[in-house]
Order: structure tokens, then sequence, then C-alpha cells
């Protein structure tokens, strides 16, 4: 594809360009990342500062670039193509999907699957090869199950569903439209509920049910668990990376983001556009307010307000913890003046 058939499909994207230079009009075959570019490849940056750090050594044929760049004129000296964007992140995740499209679907049921009785099929669905689907489920247009996928009874997937290879859906689970379920993931699997007694633990059962809301994308790896009763909800736009665990009872809003290993113990409740970076952990039954944004490895032990920034474990205000951070490692040192201030105290 040439640069200049790309801008023009760009032009109306959601990026929105700004202003370009077709150059030389390369042949663009491929994306890359800015350092490792070559001839016929395209590639983008956020900042004035990392295209300055790389663009003496780049190959690449193409660059999506931020508006307001001050580079402009070494660019052309190198006789680089450019466009600049409001989002160039964006422009160069619409280029990602213009350069690779998806292959395309084979709609239908393959030889090998097993359908029980009474299951609902929209049109153009695909069901892939030994995948299972339990009685009195209901499969909505467009969906597109991978090889091994399980679906237990009275499973609900909303239209334009993608579950991925081996990904497992509970009893009841219901699914929204165009969610998203990753390889391995377990949608629905039995809460975490257990009662001590005399004569050990007791079984709780767990008889509720999950609710995903429309476009939510859960990642691989990742188990999303139903409470004993009642449902554990996500709502719509959340997406959900591998290797998380979300609890029984658990609800969260729309828009969250949460990064891998994250931990959401029962019964938390997690507002709108909440984000979790890496192997952040919530207790049980707290309220985590609308817009918070908490860092890797925060321990949330508390509710916390609609919109802080917290960091730290336990988790505090994200300036407190930078403050306490910067005195950690003068710790013995602190600890050695106070010792010696008490003991000429004493004498």
């Amino acid at each position: 594809m040439l640069f200049s058939q790309l801008i023009e499909i760009l032009k109306i994207g959601e990026a929105k360009i700004i202003d370009y230079s077709l150059g030389l009009n390369p042949e663009i075959k491929e994306a890359s990342s800015l350092n490792k570019a070559s001839k016929g490849q395209i590639s983008f940056l956020e900042t004035n500062s990392y295209l300055l750090n790389f663009l003496d050594a780049t190959k690449a044929s193409a660059l999506l670039l931020p508006k307001g760049i001050d580079c402009i004129k070494e660019i052309r000296t190198k006789n680089i193509s450019w466009a600049t964007f409001e989002n160039p992140k964006v422009a160069f995740a619409e280029t990602l999907e213009i350069l690779n499209p998806k292959d395309q679907v084979k709609y239908g049921i393959h030889k090998t699957a097993v359908i029980e009785a009474d299951v609902e099929i929209g049109e153009n669905v695909s069901i892939g090869a030994n995948s299972f689907i339990g009685r009195n489920c209901k499969i909505s247009s467009g969906c597109i199950l991978h090889p091994g996928v399980v679906l237990y009874d009275h499973v609900q997937i909303g239209e334009g569903c993608e579950l991925q290879a081996n990904s497992v859906i509970h009893r009841k689970t219901v699914l929204g439209h165009f969610c998203i379920i990753q390889s391995n993931s377990v949608i629905g699997s039995e809460g975490f509920g257990f009662i001590p007694t005399k004569n050990g633990w007791r079984k709780m059962p767990q008889t509720g049910k999950v609710i995903l809301g429309d476009h939510v994308e859960i990642g691989a790896g990742t188990t999303v668990d139903r409470p004993s009763v009642g449902e554990t909800f996500i709502d719509s736009g959340t997406k959900i990376d591998n290797l998380v665990q979300v609890g029984h009872g658990v609800i969260i809003g729309k828009d969250c983001a949460m990064a891998s290993q994250v931990g959401i113990a029962g019964g938390a409740n997690l507002g709108n556009n909440v984000i979790l970076a890496g192997q952040v952990g919530v207790a049980n039954r707290v309220n985590v307010g609308d817009g918070v944004i908490a860092s890797s490895k925060c321990g949330i032990h508390a509710d916390v307000n609609p919109g802080e920034v917290i960091s730290g474990f336990p988790a505090m205000p994200n300036k407190l913890w930078l403050r306490c951070s910067a005195i950690f490692k003068k710790l013995p040192e602190i600890a050695k003046s106070i010792r010696e201030l008490n003991r000429y105290s004493r004498d």
C-alpha cells in the first residue's frame, strides 16, 4: 500500500489528521517500532524527545507524529514521509488494522463440535472444532467461537462476540454485545466460599451468575467468579488484562482498565473509569470511587474517594507515597539518630 493510499484512509479515521507530506510516497508493507524500523515500514511517536533520540538512526519510510512536532525540517532531509495527528497512537492502531486485516471467518459449525438440546444460534455464527455448547444456550448473530470453547447450560452470548480457544463460560453467564474473551479465561467459575466448622470447611453453594456489559474484553487466563447469590457484574467498555482474578459478587463500572495480575476480592465495588495497574490488590467489600488510579502493587484495604491517585501498601495518596518512598532508604540512619538522641536525653 502506498503512503498516499494509507493517508486517505486515515483521513476518515478517529485520530484526526492535521497535516502530512507524501515525500517520496513510499510503499508501506508493515509497521515497526521507531528504533527498529527499516525501508517499507511505518512507525509512530507521541513526544518530540523520543523522536530526537532515534531520528538519526531510524530507517523508517514514514512516520505518524503528534501535532506541533518541531523536527519537521530534520525529517524532510531524511526523505521520510510523515503525517501529524491529534492522537498519533490511535492513528498507529488504525494503521495496524489496515495493514493486518483479520482472516476471513468461515461461518458454520465444525463437525466435531457438540451442540446440546434447545440451543438457539443466530446468523453468521462460527463454532470451532471440539467446542461444546450446553443446553438452552443462546448464541447471537455474528459470534465467533474458536476451537475448544465450552459453554455450560443456560449461557447467553450477545451479538458479535468472539471467544478465543479453550475459554470456558459457566452456567447462566450473560455476555453483552461485542465482547472478547481471550484464550483459557474462565467466566462464571465458582466463587471461593467456605464456612469454617468444627468438622472442617463447609462449602457455600455458588448459585449466582456473571454478567458482562457490551464491549467488555477479558484477557487470557483471567477468571471471573460467580457469587453464592446475586451477580458478579462488569459494565460496558471495561478492559481486563491477562491473569486477573475477579472475585465473587464484585461490581465493576464502565470503561475501567486493569493490568495483569490484579486481584479483586469478593464483594468489592469499583466505579466508572477506574484504572488498576499491574498486581494491584483490592480487599473484599471495598468501595473504589469513579476515576481512581492505582499504581502498580498498590494494596487497597479501605474505601477510596472518587478521583484519587493512590500508591503503596497499604494504599495512600500518591504524593504522600512519593514523599515516604524518598526516605525509606534513609530509615537506618534516622533510627540511629533517634537512638543517639534518646541516649543523650537519658544522660
